[in-house]
């Protein structure tokens, strides 16, 4: 067996890996794919001619480049019901949190608070995606991928047009100890969830790229908290639709993404 690693710079969401996964599936000649997030690399474990492979990749733009080719043994199969075990239990952790901050960030007007209830069901969307996809065929793959995409995009929509809306209208300024208080928890909620998945070690896309995700929320979760130190300092609605812009952005960002499947 051969193992040809490509070093790929615009591999940093989930989105993108299984962008990559999906795109070499036809290939009956690749045995594993393995994917080191934090540097971006993709080991390739195949037989036969590795040219196919590289010109698939080179199709997605994401400026996959060939670094090395070498003979390699054959990699020995993953836990992946421990692993789909894990993605369960941060499936449960983000929807938990999507219902709390939702409902809480209505009743303190904060559309911080909102937008990070709908970056959490995004969350959901893409654990789900990666649990539901196992197994499946190619069409239920990308079904599936379109489906929660397009969802991802009409809440993204809906989130922006609210932040217009509250923006240049009359609103009352939002509750900030309530802001602090359940982003504190959801907080606390997202490092349980990157306990959880660095805990398994896992090398496999759906794994690491949860991770990242983790990683990125745990910074979403810091930002909704300075906004409401910001708000009880500036007695002003501004910090708060600022960074409800903001998450709605990565939100509708990460869905175009997966509509590329």
């Amino acid at each position: 067996m051969r193992k040809s690693t490509f070093q790929i710079p615009k591999m940093d969401c989930p989105s993108e890996e299984q962008l990559i996964r999906m795109k070499l599936e036809p290939f009956k000649n690749i045995d594993t794919l393995q994917f080191d997030i934090p540097n971006r690399k993709l080991h390739v474990y195949y037989n036969q001619d590795i040219d196919p492979i590289q010109s698939s990749l080179g199709e997605l733009n994401l400026g996959a480049e060939l670094v090395s080719t070498e003979t390699a043994t054959v990699i020995l199969p993953t836990d992946h019901k421990m692993e789909s075990r894990l993605l369960w239990q941060v499936l449960g952790i983000n929807f938990l949190f999507f219902v709390l901050e939702i409902i809480t960030g209505f009743i303190s007007n904060s559309m911080g608070l909102v937008a990070d209830s709908l970056d959490m069901l995004a969350d959901s969307l893409v654990y789900g995606l990666a649990l539901f996809a196992v197994g499946g065929t190619m069409i239920r793959k990308k079904r599936i991928a379109k489906a929660s995409g397009y969802f991802q995009l009409i809440l993204a929509v809906f989130g922006l047009i609210e932040v217009i809306r509250r923006f240049i209208s009359d609103e009352p300024t939002p509750a900030f100890q309530t802001m602090i208080i359940i982003s504190l928890l959801a907080l606390a909620g997202n490092a349980l969830s990157l306990y959880l998945l660095q805990k398994s070690k896992s090398e496999e896309v759906h794994m690491q790229a949860s991770v990242i995700f983790t990683s990125n929320d745990v910074v979403v979760n810091i930002g909704v908290i300075i906004a409401g130190v910001l708000v009880y300092f500036t007695a002003s609605k501004v910090p708060d639709l600022v960074v409800g812009a903001i998450i709605f952005l990565l939100v509708s960002k990460g869905a175009f993404r997966i509509l590329k499947l």
